[in-house]
């Protein structure tokens, strides 16, 4: 069987949180008799397979861009070839442009989304696209939802609910590099033995701000992973409070990463509003057995973290609650280790990537053998 996959950015041109999901899937799929194709958009149009971790990827000529959506005229001929060779198509929403492909090439193959968050921030343009999106969602043969949390909140997928299902994201923590003994020792002497860590970009939605108010007065040591478009302006907030007690590492390799949360005493993730649709990085904290904090915002971030028992869940943008939080795991670590003890047990419950893609596939095939 063959899929292609259809969003605007891929590894390893990008890596965030969707990224990251589609490499999984398709990680995941090959070795159960699935075929990946992988296009998106970049820099250079590339129409021959390009080999990332067992599957293919190709790139249509980003030519411009509105409001985060990214266009182009050459994905209308390389979407058509590389659909006429797949047995599926796998969008990833949302991506109005991705609608338009879809509509004008006419593709006639079984279809499948992956409903990662609904659209929050443009809400002047999305009332000119909500017919669109509307009609894209009608048509599409099957919607899959990352969480039950999100699907009982999104006024969108209600109304498409006869054809959504859940399949939570998952990680496989084997793709992810060990870190050395020397790895480890750096970061140990650099940042102390017990600190709190955010890894994520930095964008407005990750609640960062409010987690600069919240260690104002304190002395708890936090380490923040990551760059992004609103980085500039955390430091100089950081530098404005007088906050000493903020570590800003910026983007680091993976298994950097992967030290810093080896040796995190709890993974702290304060995202406010609903574009944060699930948290992979909040995942990466249970996968490697850490307490969480986390803000309830009515998304997959309350099912990875479950209040009380895998770490604590605070209101939406309060900073007063979020240090309160961070203080309690602080002073009480046999609570917060046996947190984190629950919250890997739990990602091997529920949040691996081979379980993931076992779904995924059941999914494709059961799809590729109904007519459309």
């Amino acid at each position: 069987m063959r899929v292609l996959h259809f969003y605007k950015t891929s590894l390893p041109d990008s890596i965030g949180g969707i990224e990251q999901v589609i490499d999984q899937i398709a990680r995941g799929a090959a070795g159960l008799g699935v075929t990946t194709d992988v296009l998106s958009l970049g820099e250079q149009r590339i129409e021959r397979p390009m080999e990332i971790n067992g599957y293919h990827g190709y790139r249509a000529r980003l030519d411009f861009q509105i409001a985060s959506t990214g266009f182009s005229l050459s994905a209308f001929p390389l979407f058509a070839r590389l659909a006429k060779q797949a047995d599926l198509i796998h969008y990833h929403f949302p991506w109005p442009f991705m609608d338009l492909v879809h509509f004008l090439s006419r593709t006639r193959k079984p279809t499948l989304v992956t409903y990662h968050s609904d659209i929050i921030r443009q809400k002047n343009l999305l009332k000119l696209y909500r017919p669109l999106e509307r009609r894209f969602l009608a048509d599409v043969d099957h919607i899959v939802a990352t969480s039950p949390n999100y699907l009982a909140s999104s006024d969108v997928l209600e109304q498409h609910r006869d054809k959504v299902s859940v399949i939570p994201i998952g990680l496989d923590k084997t793709s992810y590099p060990a870190a050395s003994p020397e790895k480890l020792r750096y970061w140990r002497e650099r940042i102390g033995p017990k600190f709190f860590l955010f890894v994520g970009v930095i964008r407005y939605y990750k609640g960062l701000h409010i987690l600069l108010e919240a260690a104002q007065g304190t002395d708890l040591p936090i380490v923040i992973v990551g760059a992004g478009p609103i980085e500039a302006e955390l430091r100089a907030q950081a530098a404005e409070l007088g906050l000493i007690n903020i570590r800003f590492l910026g983007r680091l390799p993976d298994e950097d990463k992967v030290a810093l949360l080896e040796l995190s005493y709890a993974v702290v993730f304060p995202s406010h509003l609903r574009s944060e649709a699930f948290g992979i990085s909040l995942l990466e904290g249970a996968m490697y057995g850490k307490p969480m904090i986390s803000s309830e915002i009515g998304t997959g971030t309350t099912f990875i973290n479950i209040g009380e028992e895998t770490g604590l869940v605070v209101p939406a943008d309060n900073a007063d609650a979020l240090r309160g939080a961070m203080q309690y795991l602080w002073n009480h670590p046999q609570q917060a280790t046996a947190m984190g003890q629950r919250a890997e047990a739990r990602y091997w419950q529920l949040f691996t990537a081979q379980r993931m893609a076992e779904r995924y596939v059941a999914l494709y095939r059961q799809l590729g053998s109904s007519p459309r």
